[in-house]
């Protein structure tokens, strides 16, 4: 019998890693052919399978708890952590914000403050990738196998490592045993082969990397931190991975974020940001020099007796005599209602190294310059490397509520028919501002959902491809995004005006570029319908065809094909620019996309701090999305009933409609306003010219309204 080695492990129902340990434990041996296939006699098929069983077995009997130890997100040593305060973080967000949805910790060292906000959407970011990778196992909602986790984890906890490698060579006798750094290098390379081969996904690495940093950090031969390690200590802990317990039910939303936080500021917005940046001149990067090595295990060459690698990049200005300026420009950025600063009152106490770069008086004028200011204090025990006499130390929260969040209005990335992004200066004044939640029940292009004040929002329709293209927005990266639109209008052999300018596709912008694009589109197009997959490739073509199709809009013809033809612009700067802001805006909020019939929303769970907006198509006009019975004097009807019933609640909702349209009255709306006299008809403006341009009525009179009950 022949087999790959990974065919035999899955026979066996082992992991491939643990096969070779065996092999090198002379439980068993095999041998490999000429095409690298392993050969397995009857004798040793039957060996192996009996030692697994006896194994096995022998572990359930002998082993009435769980075989493995666990950790959570508090389990490890970090200058600065928080953990200690979040009763005091946490009452005074409860008592001083309001309709907190989304929390942003933007220096989030070992996410312990995030961990306190986990029933809200929550955004990490660390410019340290030994944290980011920490948050992804501790905040990502994305599914993992625990049983899997807990299977390599006793693995690795049972295996003797007696070759050479990167740890061992480089680390040997110094935080760790010779013994230790040769399990941890093997352990961390088998890590990335397993992902790398497609035994694990991205969470369970996560969760298996931040298992071995944790089980480093608790043995490691310092004292705290690995500025240096203490010399001639003997070895007596040894390497013991535990298994992490995240908590259940996280939030879908959350985003971990390890980059820049001043840059990062510009593309987020949250309810509450908090800010705990590093205060003094010790950088976080020179103390955890050695997890950020082997978590992002680049191998590179390290120097000096504490074994430093390069680390250049990663400094902070915050260590530096930059940091009010760059915590000024970081306050100016910030788009929230509230921001929460911790920063302590060192001062002059500590040693020269330990004292705060930003003084008391700079933070508070950079504060009231964005909103009102309160600060909290509590007494804290500081970090002393036993050279600073630090009496009093407290530690401070500097809560401003700023007097404006900062939310621009923008628009949809998608040009979608009837959307209300010119109505907004005349709808959202009259839009509450109070709001817990809100369910936007025909979403179309999402303009009025994403530029409202509450950042929680259902957003729903009946369009399938529509919801299925914003949870592709949703869940990709940005970079993945621009990459896939760029690679493929280069495929395509597209025009790019905002690149190459009209002449070179000797095209001007008043004529058009659908000359040229007509032939790429055409099979663009004909490759995205002949797809039979529904997946991330599929919406992100579905994009460009909307991008370069005419008038920019989703129309599918019965056959399910999109059938519209090529227009005459771009993925022009606008658009790029729009885009941009468009996956920001998703990025940040705690949002939801569903399809489904309005009529399935169930209204549990919504109270007199909701809001509905709704949008429906109008029965007395023609659109794409009206178009073959789309929308029926029953769904009208329905519909109307459905408000009813939001009212009864207590539940505040916003309708937009039309009375009359083009010599048309709409008589049920009529009748149902006459009903309920109770609710407030308020008269719109707007007339969509993209919406009629085949209209011969262009003067006939459309009586837009807003009909809201409160």
């Amino acid at each position: 019998m022949t087999y790959t080695a990974t065919e035999m492990a899955k026979k066996l129902n082992i992991s491939r890693s643990y096969l070779y340990y065996l092999k090198e434990k002379q439980v068993i041996d095999f041998d490999i052919n000429d095409e690298g296939k392993v050969i397995w006699t009857e004798e040793v098929y039957n060996k192996l399978f009996e030692y697994i069983k006896k194994n096995q077995s022998e572990s359930k009997a002998s082993k009435k708890k769980p075989d493995y130890k666990t950790i959570t997100i508090n389990n490890r040593r970090y200058l600065g952590n928080k953990y200690k305060l979040l009763p005091f973080i946490t009452k005074v967000v409860k008592k001083e914000c309001t309709n907190i949805n989304t929390v942003a910790d933007i220096f989030a060292g070992t996410g312990s403050v995030a961990s306190a906000f986990t029933d809200k959407k929550i955004i990490t970011n660390d410019n340290m990738y030994s944290n980011y990778i920490c948050h992804l196992a501790w905040f990502d909602s994305r599914p993992y196998s625990e049983e899997k986790v807990i299977n390599i984890i006793n693995e690795y906890n049972s295996i003797t490592v007696t070759e050479d490698n990167y740890m061992s060579i480089n680390f040997a006798n110094t935080y760790f045993s010779l013994e230790d750094c040769r399990k941890i290098g093997y352990i961390r390379e088998d890590i990335e082969r397993k992902y790398i081969q497609g035994e694990i996904n991205s969470r369970e690495r996560a969760l298996l990397i931040t298992s071995l940093l944790y089980a480093m950090d608790k043995i490691a031969n310092t004292c705290g931190h690995y500025d240096a390690y203490r010399q001639g200590a003997r070895f007596e802990r040894h390497l013991e991975l535990a298994v992490p317990k995240p908590k259940a039910n996280l939030n879908k939303n959350n985003i971990c974020y390890n980059t820049d936080s001043n840059q990062l500021i510009n593309e987020i917005e949250a309810d509450l940001v908090y800010i705990d940046p590093p205060y003094n001149s010790r950088q976080y990067c020179d103390a955890y020099h050695l997890l950020e090595n082997v978590a992002r295990w680049e191998k590179p060459e390290v120097y000096g007796v504490a074994r430093k690698m390069d680390r250049s990049s990663l400094k902070s200005d915050y260590c530096t005599q930059k940091a009010t300026e760059v915590f000024e420009e970081l306050i100016e950025s910030v788009r929230a209602r509230y921001i929460l600063l911790s920063y302590n009152n060192m001062a002059e106490k500590g040693n020269e190294r330990s004292n705060a770069k930003i003084s008391d008086e700079d933070i508070m004028r950079i504060l009231q310059k964005k909103g009102k200011v309160k600060i909290f204090s509590k007494k804290y025990k500081a970090f002393s490397t036993g050279k600073s006499d630090i009496k009093e130390n407290q530690e401070r929260l500097f809560l401003c509520e700023c007097y404006d969040s900062g939310k621009e209005i923008i628009p949809s990335a998608l040009n979608y028919t009837g959307g209300k992004f010119k109505l907004l200066p005349q709808l959202l004044p009259h839009f509450p501002k109070d709001v817990d939640k809100v369910v936007d029940l025909f979403c179309g292009g999402c303009n009025v959902g994403i530029n409202l004040a509450c950042n929680k929002v259902l957003f729903n329709d009946s369009n399938e491809h529509l919801i299925g293209l914003l949870n592709t927005f949703k869940k990709l990266t940005k970079e993945k995004i621009f990459d896939f639109v760029f690679t493929n209008i280069e495929k395509y052999n597209l025009s790019l005006v905002s690149k190459y300018g009209y002449k070179h596709y000797n095209c001007d912008s008043s004529s058009g570029l659908s000359s040229y694009n007509k032939k790429g589109y055409n099979k663009l197009r004909d490759d995205f319908n002949s797809r039979m997959k529904k997946d991330d490739e599929y919406y992100l073509m579905l994009y460009l065809l909307i991008v370069y199709s005419f008038n920019n809009q989703l129309r599918f013809n019965k056959k399910g094909e999109f059938n519209l033809p090529v227009g005459k612009r771009d993925f022009n700067s606008k658009m790029q620019e729009k885009l941009e802001a468009f996956l920001n805006r998703i990025k940040s909020g705690d949002y939801e996309f569903i399809n489904t019939d309005f009529r399935n929303i169930p209204l549990d769970g919504y109270s007199d701090k909701s809001f509905f907006y709704v949008d429906p198509p109008y029965l007395i006009t023609c659109a794409t999305y009206n178009e073959q019975d789309g929308w029926t004097e029953k769904d009208e009807y329905d519909l109307l009933a459905y408000l009813e019933e939001l009212d009864k609640r207590g539940i505040r909702f916003a309708l937009s409609n039309v009375l009359e349209s083009k010599g048309k009255k709409n008589h049920i709306l009529y009748d149902w306003v006459a009903k309920n006299d109770k609710f407030k008809v308020i008269p719109l403006n707007y007339n969509y010219s993209n919406s009629n341009y085949h209209t011969k009525q262009r003067d006939s009179i459309t009586k837009e309204v807003l009909i809201i009950n409160y």
